[in-house]
């Protein structure tokens, strides 16, 4: 099945037929709230009535989850038709039509958090010739870290494609001022396996430093060095097995191997893998 952002930028791939669906879909609902709780449980605020910031918010399903928990917020999407249904919730706040990717239009300081379920992977892709994902996400980023409170947190759930993509989105973040990592829940499952970028915007007045990063769920601290101690056990196997890597066989399998890759490679002689003699 293909990802909805090979399909289509998000402006147009959430339509208003599209983003009905999306909006009525069951599982959808459940997923979105179970995520959007999760981001809030990560964020860690001491308590309720924060003015919080959901990028992406789409339909508003985020946002019934930071109302019922006691906060308000205030919500940015690209999709016009996405909004419309927003407008209609209970729980409806403000809301704006904006691009990520070109910044987020909010004074410096202006929010206590902020959470994105499912939206930062769209920066990824170029969807005109003058988007560059890289500067995309350093715009975000770096308008993100300056409309936050100094020593608040910003969750980012998102799905991301390759490690090639975590890495650029994380390097963005970091440049941009922010400390801290992923989080990745049940990560040895296919289908719970979810993956959240916990951001830390430097200090607060009091010049106290950030809490760490929150443990993954289905992750012990046990399971943790079990894997790293199977880890050590493999390599340490791997080196008995392996025996003398630079004996002549070895050498002559691996020169067989890199002329068959076409690289230009040494003849064989009786020299060969010969031992040297120690140098005085």
């Amino acid at each position: 099945m293909s990802r909805p952002e090979h399909i289509n930028p998000p402006e147009l791939f959430y339509d208003e037929t599209e983003a009905s669906k999306y909006h009525s879909n069951t599982r959808v609902m459940r997923i979105q709230k179970e995520m959007a709780e999760r981001a809030l449980e990560l964020l860690n605020l001491p308590e309720p009535g924060s003015l919080l910031l959901d990028i992406g918010c789409g339909s508003g399903l985020s946002g019934d989850v930071l109302v019922d928990a006691g906060h308000a917020y205030v919500g940015c999407d690209i999709s016009g038709d996405m909004l419309n249904i927003a407008a209609q919730s209970e729980t409806y706040a403000e809301v704006c039509q904006s691009d990520i990717g070109q910044g987020l239009p909010f004074r410096p300081g202006m929010f206590d958090g902020a959470i994105s379920i499912s939206a930062v992977q769209w920066l990824c892709y170029s969807d005109k010739k003058e988007h560059v994902a890289k500067k995309r996400l350093c715009k975000f980023f770096s308008t993100l870290y300056d409309c936050l409170v100094r020593g608040s947190r910003a969750v980012i759930q998102l799905y991301p494609e390759t490690p090639e993509q975590m890495e650029l989105i994380s390097s963005c973040a970091m440049k941009s001022g922010f400390g801290g990592g992923w989080v990745v829940d049940f990560p040895n499952s296919v289908k719970a396996k979810k993956y959240y970028l916990c951001l830390l915007a430097g200090v607060d007045n009091n010049n106290k430093a950030p809490s760490q990063l929150p443990l993954a769920l289905g992750v012990s601290q046990q399971t943790e060095i079990e894997a790293t101690s199977r880890k050590r056990v493999q390599r340490k196997k791997g080196r008995r097995e392996r025996g003398n890597v630079k004996a002549r066989d070895w050498i002559l399998d691996k020169k067989e191997r890199q002329r068959q890759q076409g690289k230009k490679v040494r003849p064989d002689t009786k020299f060969t893998g010969r031992k040297r003699r120690d140098k005085m």
